[in-house]
């Protein structure tokens, strides 16, 4: 008798700690976007992408090269800068972060890691025509 007391009083303990948990399990706003973000600029650029050998180097903005994060290489671009990156023939896109200079050959006007290369159906090409959305600027400090 004495035992079942116990459960009950623990089980009706817990109640109200489980009704709290759940509250802040739901998700945040945040995660619905209603409207999709508006790019700031549009443009097609001649990409392509970088790999293996330079993983682990320093890229021009000081951080370390991770061919496996969403990151990328623009001339002109501001360290920072998110774009959207899109491959017209397959509607397959990918956000990213502008974290390095270059591609340094005249043709060119984007580089990305290998894993956006990836995504976006580039390894086989090595080079490809892409649709790209600047999203945003990182403001000056």
């Amino acid at each position: 008798m004495r035992r079942r007391l116990f459960m009950i009083w623990a089980a009706l303990r817990w109640l109200p700690l489980m009704f709290l948990v759940a509250q802040g399990l739901e998700a945040p706003l945040v995660a619905h976007v209603s409207q999709p973000l508006k790019p700031l600029r549009v443009w097609t650029a001649k990409a392509s992408w970088y790999g293996g050998k330079f993983q682990g180097r320093k890229t021009a903005s000081g951080e370390k090269y991770d061919m496996y994060a969403s990151t990328g290489a623009s001339p002109d671009l501001p360290f920072g800068a998110l774009v959207r990156v899109s491959n017209p023939k397959t509607h397959v896109s990918q956000l990213v972060r502008i974290n390095d200079r270059g591609p340094f050959i005249d043709d060119r006007d984007l580089d990305v890691s290998y894993l956006v290369a990836c995504r976006l159906g580039l390894l086989d090409k090595g080079i490809s025509r892409m649709r790209v959305e600047l999203l945003e600027v990182p403001k000056r400090q």
